[in-house]
């Protein structure tokens, strides 16, 4: 039983670790860069969840780009939370990103959703 326990707990590790690396940066850091000086970053709503930037007129979800469908959701829980409009900040890291590009905002469109949408491309931000 412990050697099962063990062989799972490398499995997650070593799972972990290849998700980590397959974008050129962690979320958090295209967060800090988009929001710096627009807005605080993990805002601390009612119920503890944490909205990603919270801006004088939004309340921003920032993910990356094939996790489009999720930040739908999410950013309009922080507006609902927040009485603000809904954003989403969806970072593009490469041409085959921009697909979800088109998803995210063609189902934004068909339903008529209050929500306004960004794209941070890391091409053109300077690594730290």
């Amino acid at each position: 039983m412990k050697k099962l326990l063990l062989i799972v707990m490398a499995f997650c590790l070593l799972s972990s670790h290849a998700l980590a690396g397959k974008h050129k940066h962690p979320e958090k850091w295209y967060q800090e860069k988009w929001c710096a000086g627009k807005g605080q970053t993990e805002y601390v709503l009612p119920d503890a969840t944490r909205c990603d930037c919270l801006t004088e007129t939004h309340a921003v979800e920032v993910d990356f780009a094939d996790k489009w469908y999720e930040s739908v959701g999410q950013s309009l829980f922080y507006s609902f939370q927040t009485g603000k409009r809904a954003g989403i900040l969806l970072i593009i890291e490469s041409d085959a990103d921009r697909k979800y590009w088109l998803r995210l905002n063609s189902t934004i469109r068909h339903f008529d959703l209050p929500i306004d949408t960004w794209m941070i491309e890391s091409e053109w931000l300077k690594s730290d």
